[in-house]
């Protein structure tokens, strides 16, 4: 199945030779910028349905195309292996998380492994000048940081959690690394006063500068670490939001869900999956609990509109360089909304809620209201945690009839580097320094920016945790940790409340099987348990 894809996309480059020609220099070849963004819901920002404004996004959407069936892996460092890559967490050496080693197992090596190799290795040797900024997670420490994989240019911090010049600062998060070099975060090279996501957007600016004095194409890729927790932001945003979620999360995850059908975006016939029982009813609440929600939810709506400001500043910016026209930009989240610490949520430290000294998780409440209107969140396979907002734009690449329009056909973080592949015409290695290198396992989005169907040959398949999914056509099967198989019809129920097992058995054996097939495939390992997990907070 995967020769057969390789083969399709040659065919289809060839095809499109005329609009995506690899030749010659950086007028010859588009350049890719990726946005990533942290922990945030597939209905956060205004173009998926969210109350909180994100007009530079929305404007992204409007002149490209949105996914209404985009996937991640449920998890921050397994969705990087796999963006970066085209391969699955686990092939990657990315089956858990960053640093988060077990002993002969295939997958869980806490790194990026020699078999795999990322666009941006890819793109450099084809000419391109490559850069990240933000948030690695990729083994920083445990031998793969971005200056080994491929990088020419890097701004980063280790795992994120960077907010401030200035902050209370959790293990590891008091150094951002230049080129390999650590500094300390109010290093004045860095400027005096700044947040996290104006900072990596300018720092990417001056990249993109470099690569256009070297009149190269470029490879950038902005991970923001917005909007991980501890939630921080300016504090001139957050009293903008204050008392702007009085109304409660029952009552704005209606609203939000109207907004997804009128869109398109969720069908129109489809209830949102019912608030969990964990959960209470916002009404139910006295005046004190609401106002510390509300300014709780108040610090994550600065961080969205802060992450739409600097992404706005970065379009504006390639446009004032000329070279929107000939970029690519994709913007998706690593995983979906993010429930840790549970109902309550948490409001701890000194200062005012939000500020550099305060420790805010979201928690369970506002993460339903960010995952509208889909069951569960980060760390499940279930839609909460695995579904995607995501944004393509490419003024020369999507025809102007298309602009603004929804793409239905489920994809996944693994298609980055295939369409990477296509409309640059950079080639894949077989080998890199002597290691054999696993071929790409997702399919070009590029007849998707056409207007043409996503043709996947096989299902896609997805472990995290313990939590394991299927997707194949309008079948879902997915089973939390530990517990049994579940069925859905995701073409009449992708909220995924009414479970089919028991009336599909066949169906449920026959996905069951190719599960199996791909996780030996994909060297899944089996989940050694909560034990080793450093998240098991009241999240279910």
């Amino acid at each position: 199945m995967r020769a057969w894809t390789i083969v399709a996309g040659i065919v289809l480059g060839l095809i499109q030779r005329p609009l995506l020609a690899a030749g010659g220099g950086a007028a010859a070849r588009p350049n890719v910028v990726v946005i990533l963004i942290d922990d945030v819901g597939f209905s956060d920002i205004g173009c998926y349905g969210s109350e909180i404004p994100t007009p530079a996004l929305d404007r992204l959407a409007a002149g490209g195309i949105r996914f209404t069936q985009a996937y991640n892996c449920a998890r921050c460092s397994p969705s990087r292996a796999s963006l970066l890559t085209g391969l699955h967490p686990h092939q990657a050496g990315m089956g858990w998380l960053d640093g988060k080693v077990e002993p002969g197992s295939r997958g869980f090596h806490g790194r990026l492994l020699p078999r795999c190799v990322t666009i941006a290795e890819v793109l450099r040797s084809a000419g391109y000048h490559t850069a990240i900024t933000g948030k690695w997670h990729l083994g920083h420490t445990n031998g793969t940081p971005p200056w080994s994989r491929g990088f020419d240019r890097s701004l980063t911090s280790r795992f994120g959690e960077v907010y401030f010049p200035r902050e209370a600062d959790r293990a590891g998060t008091a150094r951002l690394w230049l080129d390999g070099d650590a500094f300390p975060k109010d290093d004045p090279r860095f400027g005096t006063e700044w947040y996290s996501t104006d900072l990596f957007v300018d720092h990417g600016l001056r990249f993109v500068d470099e690569a256009l004095a070297a009149d190269k194409p470029f490879f950038l890729y902005v991970a923001q670490g917005a909007a991980h927790f501890p939630l921080r932001a300016p504090a001139a945003d957050i009293a903008a939001f204050r008392g702007r979620f009085l109304a409660g999360w029952d009552t704005l995850r209606a609203a939000r869900h109207a907004r997804q059908i009128e869109a398109g975006i969720v069908a129109a016939d489809q209830a949102p999956a019912p608030r969990p029982a964990d959960c209470p009813a916002w009404d139910s609440l006295d005046d004190a609990a609401r106002d510390r929600f509300d300014a709780i939810m108040a610090v994550y709506a600065a961080m969205i509109a802060c992450l739409d400001r600097s992404t706005g500043r970065l379009v504006a910016g390639l446009e004032a360089r000329g070279v929107l026209d000939d970029t690519l930009i994709l913007f998706l989240a690593d995983n979906g909304g993010n429930a840790e610490s549970g109902p309550a949520g948490r409001t701890a430290g000194s200062g005012p809620i939000g500020g550099p000294q305060s420790t805010v998780y979201l928690g369970m409440n506002w993460a339903t209201l960010c995952n509208t209107p889909f069951r569960r969140y980060k760390h499940f396979t279930h839609e909460g945690g695995i579904a995607t907002p995501l944004v393509a734009h490419w003024p020369r690449g999507i025809p102007a009839a298309r602009r603004g329009g929804l793409v239905h056909d489920p994809v996944h973080l693994v298609d980055v580097m295939a369409t990477v592949l296509e409309i640059t015409g950079a080639p894949y290695p077989a080998t890199v320094a002597g290691h054999a290198i696993l071929p790409p396992e997702g399919v070009s989005l590029a007849p998707a920016l056409a207007g043409r169907p996503v043709e996947r040959p096989a299902p896609l398949c997805w472990e995290h945790e313990g939590n394991k999914a299927v997707r194949d056509g309008r079948w879902k099967l997915v089973q939390k940790w530990r517990g049994p198989w579940e069925l859905y019809d995701i073409a009449t129920d992708r909220v995924e409340s009414r479970d089919l097992a028991a009336r599909e058995p066949a169906t449920v054996a026959r996905l069951a099987a190719v599960w199996d097939a791909w996780a030996r495939r994909a060297l899944v390992d089996e989940w050694p348990g909560p034990d080793h997990t450093d998240w098991g907070q009241d999240i279910k």
